[in-house]
């Protein structure tokens, strides 16, 4: 296979974004970035350096739909004269805004996150919106985790990477135990987990740490020489980064639990303790990574919690 790594400018305040374009048969791209002029631009521009026009890719690979991973697929979709575009099931931004549905209001709330606050989280999601278009459901097809995507010179196996959000794939070249990882493994930055409806009931919460240190664990097993992420340089050190990203995630719920007080705090109290200064898309941010860690931390004994229809509240410990 091969492989043309592009760098996309974004306007997010994480940067670039990493799309791989494999010139193989079929013509594949993995994620698109975001739905900007500057962006195709530059894909133009790279696809046209390895040789290539957009018009010869033939398939599109979504990691996960971030407006900044999958914000130009329907455009390409339509600029190819329809081109494949296959994302995991449990994705659903690819089908509105995020922060749209009332299962994920009905999230916020029940963390304590008061409601001016959840509709100025919603009015900066809206305009975040602008940078990726609605796909519909006879737009794209659905990745399986195992299923071997094919090509003249060999195969990608997915594997269902769940964390970062429900839906996340990576892609690994067994030939060689090269990983292409979205944003569920990157070189300088820890990936948060974003806060999300369970796809299988959604009127509960996706465990999203818990599931992300399988995800961890499952990449781990390929034992990758060359790991691909969705911003930044490749790792070509995975067992550093898995050893590090546990290190930073233990380091962080310890964090937390201290801030439980014997009374009790929802996830919102807690997390405005944890980041005083998170404003703006950062406050999202900011709760999601909360929740996931006080999440954790129930699953694994560590703190209690009391729900409410309304709330949840969680608190340290009581002796017994």
């Amino acid at each position: 296979m091969r492989l043309h790594p592009i760098a996309l400018p974004t306007p997010f305040p994480v940067g670039p974004v990493n799309v791989y374009l494999i010139a193989d048969d079929p013509v594949t791209l993995i994620d698109t970035g975001p739905k900007t002029k500057e962006a195709l631009e530059a894909l133009r521009d790279g696809v046209r350096r390895a040789g290539l026009r957009l018009l010869d890719v033939r398939r599109i690979l979504l990691t996960h739909t971030h407006e900044d991973h999958c914000g130009l697929a329907k455009t390409l979709r339509d600029e190819t004269q329809g081109a494949e575009i296959l994302v995991h099931s449990w994705e659903t931004g690819h089908r509105a805004a995020r922060l749209q549905y009332e299962e994920h209001r009905a999230l916020l709330v029940r963390a304590g996150v008061p409601d001016e606050e959840v509709e100025r989280m919603r009015a900066l999601y809206d305009s975040v919106r602008a940078f990726t278009d609605t796909l519909e459901t006879d737009h794209y097809s659905e990745l399986r985790d195992d299923e071997e995507i094919r090509f003249a010179s060999g195969a990608l196996r997915v594997v269902h990477t769940p964390g970062h959000t429900p839906g996340s794939c990576s892609f690994v070249r067994e030939a060689d135990r090269t990983v292409f990882a979205g944003d569920c493994v990157l070189k300088r930055i820890t990936p948060n987990p974003i806060l999300a409806p369970d796809p299988v009931n959604t009127e509960k919460r996706f465990p999203s740490l818990a599931e992300y240190l399988v995800s961890l664990a499952r990449l781990r097993a390929f034992s990758p020489t060359l790991l691909y992420g969705g911003h930044g340089e490749p790792v070509t050190d995975y067992e550093e980064v898995f050893n590090r990203y546990l290190r930073l995630i233990r380091e962080r719920q310890a964090e937390v639990i201290k801030l439980v007080p014997p009374k009790g705090a929802t996830a919102w109290e807690v997390a405005r303790d944890l980041f005083p200064d998170a404003t703006d898309i950062h406050s999202f941010l900011a709760v999601s990574e909360t929740i996931a860690h006080l999440d954790l931390a129930l699953d694994e004994g560590k703190i209690e919690i009391e729900r409410t229809p309304e709330r949840e509240v969680y608190r340290k410990l009581t002796s017994r």
